[in-house]
């Protein structure tokens, strides 16, 4: 077909692929377009893993990350190496999702060459630029260039209006993690060996109420790390419920969570999940412990609370509607808070059945539509 639309989508987390790849699909699939993958590799084997699910081969793998790489050396490492693929593709577009140090370099990259930049999970907003850090100012910094902004909620797109970016450009397209979500789930169903890597957990704590954990915010290393491990202790010391804890591979959590949960029966410390495995964690548990970004949105799709152990959270649409309650780092608030939803059915049920504003599952086909009406 002619005069197809050339679109370079850019990512390097875990996160941005698994809300990248509905759309990638999008466009593979799409006559309109020629899609053109580049991952920066800043996570490697958890990238992999969702790339592998999807079936995403990228034309361009950067492997940029080296041991204790700073954030200035991956930025200026990114930015070079992203741009000199800009410059043998020369796209029509460069699509970007979200607020890692890859979306800041890579939209700046396609800025330094006036190439127009899509924005995906745009408008996102905590309000305070050291939580969630880097990530806030990076998330701030696209903003102001981006040439399409596709906000997942009407909160999202009212806060970058009221910084004054062209109404025309923003609009709300819903997240692409309910797409991946609900592409995921069918695979499981028809598939179910994709995620019986839990059958064990499942077995041992088959007579429990499974709380999932998730913890890897930069900004809750040290003092805040172990506030969240003494939590989890009080928690597993209750007979009727268990922690299932996919721990990150970021030492600042492992060596904490490993001297104070390791030894707990009622905690169970596994190693970071694939994206099937890690929707079937979502499935199986009761509630959700997080200071995650995405589970806030993943987690009400399939009906589980979100407890967020973070001061901020750029997501307040989740509060707003009651899916999620902000409980912070302190051990004590976060025990309060669990052991209210276990003890209190109807403040569970709240939670559980609360509308979720994140999305219905099309967002990827409405971003795809608008990269042609531009």
């Amino acid at each position: 077909m002619a005069n197809r639309q050339k679109i370079l989508t850019v990512f390097g987390t875990r996160p941005e692929a698994i809300k990248l790849f509905p759309l990638i699909h999008v466009l593979e699939a799409d006559e309109r377009f020629e899609s053109v993958v580049c991952v920066s590799a800043q996570h490697r084997a958890m990238l992999d893993q969702v790339l592998a699910i999807a079936g995403i081969v990228p034309e361009y793998d950067l492997d940029l990350m080296t041991p204790g790489q700073t954030l200035d050396a991956l930025t200026a490492r990114a930015v070079v190496e992203i741009g000199k693929v800009l410059d043998e593709e020369r796209p029509d577009w460069v699509v970007v999702q979200g607020d890692t140090t890859t979306v800041m370099a890579g939209a700046l990259a396609a800025y330094y060459r006036k190439i127009p930049v899509c924005h995906v999970e745009a408008g996102l907003r905590s309000g305070n630029i050291h939580h969630p850090w880097p990530e806030e100012v990076n998330r701030r910094m696209v903003g102001t260039f981006a040439a399409l902004h596709c906000a997942p909620t009407e909160t999202a797109a009212r806060a970058l209006k009221r910084e004054n970016i062209d109404a025309s450009s923003v609009h709300v397209t819903g997240n692409t993690v309910i797409d991946a979500l609900e592409w995921v789930t069918k695979r499981i169903e028809n598939e179910p060996s994709l995620a019986s890597g839990l059958a064990g957990i499942e077995r041992r704590f088959a007579d429990k109420r499974i709380i999932g954990m998730t913890s890897h915010r930069r900004e809750n290393f040290g003092e805040g790390m172990m506030q969240i491990a003494d939590a989890v202790t009080r928690i597993a010391a209750r007979d009727d419920v268990a922690v299932v804890f996919p721990v990150h591979l970021n030492p600042n959590v492992r060596a904490v969570m490993n001297d104070r949960l390791g030894a707990l029966d009622n905690v169970a410390l596994i190693e970071p999940l694939d994206y099937p495995h890690f929707a079937r964690l979502l499935d199986i548990s009761h509630l959700m412990l997080t200071d995650s970004g995405g589970v806030q949105e993943e987690a009400p799709a399939l009906g589980k609370p979100v407890l967020v152990m973070r001061e901020t959270t750029e997501r307040p649409e989740g509060i707003e509607a009651g899916t999620a309650m902000l409980v912070g780092t302190n051990a004590d608030t976060i025990v309060s808070a669990v052991e209210r939803l276990l003890e209190d059915e109807t403040a569970y049920s709240a939670m559980a059945r609360a509308h979720n504003p994140f999305g219905d599952g099309k967002a990827a086909a409405r971003i795809a539509d608008l990269l042609t009406a531009q």
